[in-house]
């Protein structure tokens, strides 16, 4: 009986201990996604600060300043407020496409931040079709949106749900070609390998520079993406009231709210990381990075300095496209469509066979 007792102790101690682990494996799983969440969340209360600030400088305003230090938590409490609202339902609506549209516009761009490197070997997924799941993921988002106009039954909000589809297929084909073109020259789809590759000639081998044209296309595209002025025809206040957010109130209207930041940000964090070095900054004859060692440096400093190096080339083209806002006036559906068609698509196809011809000359 003693050897029986001691065999099940040490059958006990041994699942414990198994068991330990695999809590151990999940924390670890967890703690980066959720790290992930929640940095995200604030740089979109970032975002909704700094957008009214930089709005309220170009019009001669003041801007927030009572919510907080300076009206920092403007955002927060606006969310707080949506978050209590009452949720309304259109009695005639589908409302299970209704309850779904914003969920899914949302959490597709939310799993574009899993292939973002923000610093050295710091991204979540480090997947060799990285640009690729992002083009695939973020497809997704106009089926939410189009959801939404079609389940709220109210000719103002499916005409915007239409538009929604119609602006994003138009510009995700110019938008795709760039980032093809960038594939090209890094010679790989992973994030990773596309900021390795800018890396190795310094300031001068950013992809902005040797993709101009590619670039400007992008960034046109991006703003199109976001439904960003002067491409925000899908919510058009003066022709369809909000276009497909016209019937949501509370925190479904919220989420619609935090899904275009979400999606503006991503948009400029995948332009540093294709044009821009990503976490590298490489100034003639000073390399910070080697000045700080954020190549060799694991520790908490060197990805701090990564991480901000990608944060600041990020916000300074949200700062365009916030300036961008106040700057152009809305452009008229067909000539969006046909900026996208007959001039985007065409430009971003010839320089994908230009980029293609030079990398097969360069074999």
């Amino acid at each position: 009986m003693i050897i029986d007792t001691i065999e099940v102790q040490a059958i006990n101690s041994f699942s414990r201990s198994e068991s330990l682990k695999e809590v151990y494996g999940l924390i670890w799983v967890l703690v980066p996604i959720l790290t992930l969440i929640l940095g995200v969340t604030m740089g979109v209360l970032i975002i909704v600060w700094l957008e009214r600030k930089i709005s309220a400088a170009i019009q001669q305003r003041i801007g927030p300043e009572y919510a907080g230090p300076l009206g920092i938590l403007q955002a927060l409490a606006d969310g707080t407020k949506l978050l209590f609202k009452e949720d309304l339902l259109p009695s005639r609506g589908d409302m299970r496409l209704f309850s779904v549209g914003p969920s899914i516009a949302v959490i597709s761009i939310l799993l574009s931040y899993l292939v973002i490197p923000f610093g050295y070997r710091l991204v979540l997924a480090d997947l060799s079709i990285g640009v690729s799941l992002w083009i695939a993921i973020s497809s997704i988002a106009p089926i939410g949106l189009l959801m939404s106009g079609y389940g709220s039954n109210n000719k103002y909000s499916f005409s915007g749900g239409l538009r929604a589809a119609a602006q994003s297929i138009s510009y995700e084909i110019p938008l795709t070609l760039c980032v093809l073109s960038i594939s090209l020259l890094s010679n790989s789809s992973s994030t990773v390998d596309i900021v390795e590759a800018q890396s190795k000639y310094g300031f001068w081998g950013w992809n902005l520079w040797r993709q101009p044209i590619g670039f400007i296309v992008f960034i046109i595209s991006s703003l199109a993406e976001c439904e960003r002025l002067p491409f925000d025809l899908p919510e058009a206040e003066e022709e369809l009231v909000a276009g497909y957010q016209t019937e949501y109130s509370g925190i479904k209207y919220g989420l619609f709210y935090l899904a275009s930041y979400l999606n503006l940000l991503v948009s400029s964090l995948f332009t540093t990381v294709l044009y821009l070095g990503g976490w590298n900054f490489y100034i003639p004859y000073i390399s910070i990075p080697e000045l700080f060692g954020i190549n060799k440096i694991a520790g908490v400093f060197g990805m701090t300095i990564g991480i901000f190096i990608t944060l600041a080339k990020a916000y300074f083209f949200l700062f365009i496209s916030i300036a961008t806002r106040w700057t152009l006036p809305r452009m008229r559906m067909d000539q969006l469509l046909n900026l996208g068609w007959k001039f985007l698509l065409p430009i971003s196809l010839g320089n994908l066979l230009l980029t293609t011809s030079s990398q097969l000359v360069s074999l």
